[in-house]
């Protein structure tokens, strides 16, 4: 029976608005940065920024993705997606590996996702305070930023090794010069930038703007799915009209590319899917609750913080998903 069980919990996923909203949107971001990337307004924009010496040199290069991951702030895979696309035309122009451009992406999207809190995080987090009945529960979310050690280090340490240059361990020998993956791509002739820059625009403000709406003018206590999969509508709208207006595409090639970025996604949403399933099953068999009353033999009120960060940290590894323990 626990296999059925897992497979309804599977199901289940989908009877939450919030989590279908997430898997969709995946799915659509998919389409948005296809028509970004094939159109050739991402090659546009780097040639726009090479020509202006802003992303010249290596470091500058480095530079570009690490901004873009901090001021995309609204959605953690719309950041990781946007500066990725972006990062890898300039790391490939400057030989510099993929891995490093992995690391950086990564590095700064959830970070800063969880320090501005103008996000569905930051309603998720005012959402865990309300409860407890604070006389500003606002106060005493932003009243954390400055405690969040783990993404203030990482964040930090992105930008020490992109002024510096310097990289540690297996980073020093990874893809050493150009790419494997990037010697069987074929390059796209730039033609406008504003296809890439307008619509990340309209899906930012986008997102601001209606999360506000939905929290009756209060920003962290909107929805976050909701806000974000009606701004990607939006911006995939914006990008539709300009793509045909500059017949970027010949005929039904709009379309085409966009099913063809939907299905480079299906692998991620999979994954996606299959980590809400996964917090579900560990709910049902109360491995958060487990784990806290066996800490809460051994430690001291003073220490909760550091002991939560550690079990959280242990969890999300053998589980093998952030997901997976955040739901739980």
């Amino acid at each position: 029976m626990g296999a059925l069980g897992a497979i309804d919990r599977a199901v289940g996923v989908f009877e939450s608005t919030g989590n279908t909203r997430v898997l969709l949107f995946c799915l659509l971001i998919g389409a948005l940065i296809a028509w970004m990337r094939d159109s050739g307004g991402v090659e546009a924009l780097v040639s726009g920024l090479m020509k202006r010496g802003l992303a010249s040199t290596p470091r500058r290069a480095a530079l570009a993705p690490a901004l873009a991951g901090t001021v995309i702030f609204v959605e953690t895979n719309v950041s990781l997606l946007s500066s990725g696309v972006l990062g890898q035309r300039l790391f490939d122009a400057h030989g510099l590996s993929r891995e490093r451009l992995a690391y950086i992406i990564d590095s700064t999207s959830a970070p800063v996702s969880t320090l501005i809190l103008l996000n569905g995080w930051g309603a998720y987090a005012l959402g865990l305070v309300e409860p407890f009945g604070f006389e500003s529960p606002i106060g005493v979310v932003a009243g954390t930023i400055p405690w969040n050690f783990y993404a203030l280090l990482t964040l930090g340490g992105v930008y020490f090794t992109v002024f510096t240059g310097r990289v540690f361990g297996p980073m020093k020998t990874a893809g050493q010069g150009r790419s494997v993956l990037a010697e069987d791509e074929e390059p796209i002739a730039p033609t406008r930038a504003i296809y890439m820059w307008l619509p990340l625009a309209v899906m930012i403000l986008g997102a601001l703007g209606f999360m506000a709406w939905t929290g009756g003018g209060n920003i962290l206590a909107g929805s976050g799915s909701q806000s974000i999969l009606w701004a990607i509508c939006l911006a995939m709208l914006v990008a539709a009209i300009l793509l045909a207006l500059g017949k970027a595409f010949p005929k039904g090639g709009l379309q085409e590319r966009g099913f063809a970025g939907i299905a480079e996604m299906v692998p991620v949403v999979t994954i996606l899917f299959l980590s809400i399933a996964l917090g579900d099953s560990l709910r049902v068999l109360g491995t958060g609750a487990f784990l806290s009353g066996v800490a809460a033999q051994f430690v001291s009120p003073i220490i909760v913080p550091a002991v939560l960060f550690v079990v959280a940290g242990v969890t999300a590894f053998m589980t093998g998903t952030s997901w997976a323990h955040m739901a739980s």
